[in-house]
């Protein structure tokens, strides 16, 4: 079966002095998880669209859906986890709950709340390529250069830039392997392998990259707020 999970567990700490997490701020008078939301019930073939929230925002979540009448029976709200693995794992486990196990081919297409502007091309090549790969993630080629320092002080590499990628979300899992791969990390590599993909790729396993798009932009700073309304009103002055 396929599944989409929409990791709203931010904080929104780097939004500044806003009264609720960033995925709750409105973008063109409705808030930018719904934007989100809407973009994949436009897929028929999610058997469930899971959102994992922090727990003190579950029912704000479940109003907002009522709100925007999006309170359909595929879609559930969950209490997400301390951090973005964590949350993935909770959404893993909600499913694994349902059918009481999992099957090898049962995958999971996760997404960031806070990219709104994900296309139905970005979303449907996800779900044909994650039914061929145990893992795949979104990314553009990157436009700048890409400078590496190890002391945050001086550039210790420039990489090639033909072979840098910006990653984006969705990513998309086999979640019978993610789940296997995560429970081999000890304590430690758990801390530090905050990108799901990254696991997959220390274990050897490779992951199969899906052009984005430069405007599937991560909503995280009021730049980025400003940034995305400009293109709602671009989108909707053609």
């Amino acid at each position: 079966m396929i599944y989409a999970g929409i990791l709203a567990g931010g904080k929104g700490t780097r939004m500044g002095n806003v009264p609720m997490p960033k995925q709750f701020l409105l973008l063109n008078e409705k808030p930018i998880i719904v934007h989100t939301i809407e973009k994949f019930i436009l897929n028929n073939q999610f058997e469930k669209i899971i959102i994992a929230t922090p727990k003190e925002w579950i029912n704000h979540t479940l109003d907002i859906l009522k709100k925007y009448k999006i309170n359909l029976p595929q879609v559930e709200v969950i209490e997400g986890g301390s951090d973005r693995n964590e949350t993935i794992m909770s959404i893993i486990n909600y499913i694994e709950g349902l059918n009481n196990n999992l099957s090898d081919n049962d995958i999971l297409v996760t997404h960031d709340a806070v990219r709104p502007f994900l296309t139905h091309r970005i979303i449907q090549e996800n779900i044909e390529q994650g039914l061929k790969h145990s893992a795949v993630d979104t990314a553009i080629s990157a436009i700048d250069t890409i400078v590496q320092s190890e002391d945050n002080e001086f550039i210790s590499n420039i990489p090639r830039r033909n072979q840098m990628y910006q990653g984006q979300t969705p990513q998309t899992f086999h979640i019978a392997k993610l789940k296997e791969l995560y429970n081999s990390l000890t304590n430690g590599e758990k801390e530090v392998l905050t990108d799901a993909c990254k696991i997959f790729s220390i274990k050897g396993e490779k992951v199969k990259i899906v052009e984005g798009e430069i405007f599937n932009i991560k909503v995280t700073t009021p730049y980025d707020l400003n940034v995305a309304n400009a293109i709602i009103k671009g989108s909707l002055d053609k």
